[in-house]
């Protein structure tokens, strides 16, 4: 199957490469050349660690590498596309115009999808002459996490959710949504974000004990901290936003994220977010401990 992949920032290439080592030919478009170099550079490299951890064959990562192609023009990446996944970080109008662009270019069955979680698909799908073709598929953390998000809009038929549900089978687990603010993974995921960033704010435990308490207390892979470090502290802040204003108070964004993006502490990207990153590694807590130097309760509002 061929596959255009629209955006070349760390989403769109985690895509990229879990479509790519899945069998498909993609290409990857970018309307910056840099950005697109960068793009395959990153993606190769990606191959090359699943080549190291045993998740892929060097001659699958060869054939993989093959069916590569980067492009800034829009017709060369999506005209002969069965699927176009927009990976872009474009707002509802933007990503209206993107997607009229390419519905002029691309064949009327193919597969027009969004992987943003802060745009209703529904909206974006109302500038296309053929709605129903508009998909969402939320990518939760690829090429790490396997599992996509099939968001259908208000428009989508059952025969595009079906291709849609087929097309995630080559590579990961699929659940299917309704297209509603967060989907289902990403509201499960800012929820624990915006309570582990409430017990920083109230100084219940240091940054790395409530990760801890996550990855060890509950099997998580990383804590709730670290991800959002890793995702970048403005990032979260957006998503947050956008939550708070459509699903009310319960994910307003803690006072401590607004402070650290004020600051320019975004995380993992500028080095120091929850935590001091180097190398691309979390070092140490870039909070203190609540728990180190004082005892309990000494500084508990005069209790």
């Amino acid at each position: 199957m061929e596959v255009a992949v629209l955006g070349a920032d760390a989403a769109g290439r985690g895509i990229v490469q879990v479509c790519a080592a899945a069998g498909h030919a993609v290409a990857l478009h970018d309307t910056e050349a840099n950005a697109v170099m960068d793009g395959i550079d990153a993606v190769e490299a990606g191959l090359d660690d699943a080549v190291s951890a045993g998740e892929l064959s060097a001659e699958a990562r060869d054939s993989a590498v093959d069916r590569l192609e980067g492009t800034t023009g829009l017709e060369a990446a999506v005209g002969g596309a069965e699927v176009v996944i927009d990976a872009t970080a474009g707002d509802r109008e933007q990503r209206r115009t993107l997607w009229a662009d390419v519905e002029d270019v691309v064949d009327e069955e193919t597969l027009l999808a969004t992987s943003a979680t802060t745009v209703s698909v529904t909206a974006v799908a109302t500038g296309l002459h053929v709605p129903e073709r508009a998909v969402g598929l939320h990518f939760v953390d690829p090429p790490a996490v396997s599992l996509v998000e099939v968001v259908l809009a208000e428009q989508t038929g059952a025969e595009n959710r079906d291709r849609a549900v087929e097309f995630v089978q080559d590579f990961g687990e699929s659940v299917v949504v309704r297209d509603t603010p967060g989907f289902a993974s990403s509201r499960l995921t800012l929820a624990l974000s915006v309570e582990a960033m409430t017990m920083v704010d109230e100084r219940v435990a240091s940054v790395a004990a409530i990760d801890r308490a996550l990855e060890a207390g509950h099997d998580h892979p990383q804590g709730p901290l670290v991800a959002a470090d890793e995702a970048g502290l403005d990032a979260r802040l957006t998503e947050l936003e956008y939550l708070a204003d459509a699903l009310g108070e319960r994910f307003a964004p803690p006072p401590v994220l607004r402070r650290k993006v004020e600051r320019g502490d975004l995380g993992r990207k500028t080095g120091e977010g929850f935590y001091v990153w180097e190398g691309g590694e979390p070092v140490e807590p870039g909070e203190p401990d609540p728990c180190a130097d004082s005892p309990v309760g000494s500084d508990r509002d005069g209790l």
